[in-house]
């Protein structure tokens, strides 16, 4: 099995492992209340989805 003759630098290095980081997803806009939201899934603000409400968005009780 081949090895390398020679080390490889850091620089080298490091450009190979500088596209490791996730990119943020493309969020999309709610049509009913204009909150980010994932693309392709249910609001978690209004619990809308394509025009239909399909969560009972509950409002959490402050004590």
């Amino acid at each position: 099995m081949p090895n390398p003759k020679s080390r490889h630098t850091r620089s080298r290095r490091d450009k190979r492992r500088a596209n490791w980081k996730l990119d943020l997803s493309g969020l999309s806009v709610c049509p009913k209340c204009q909150e980010p939201k994932l693309p392709h899934r249910v609001c978690m603000s209004c619990g809308s989805y394509n025009g239909k409400q399909i969560l009972e968005v509950v409002e959490k009780e402050s004590v």
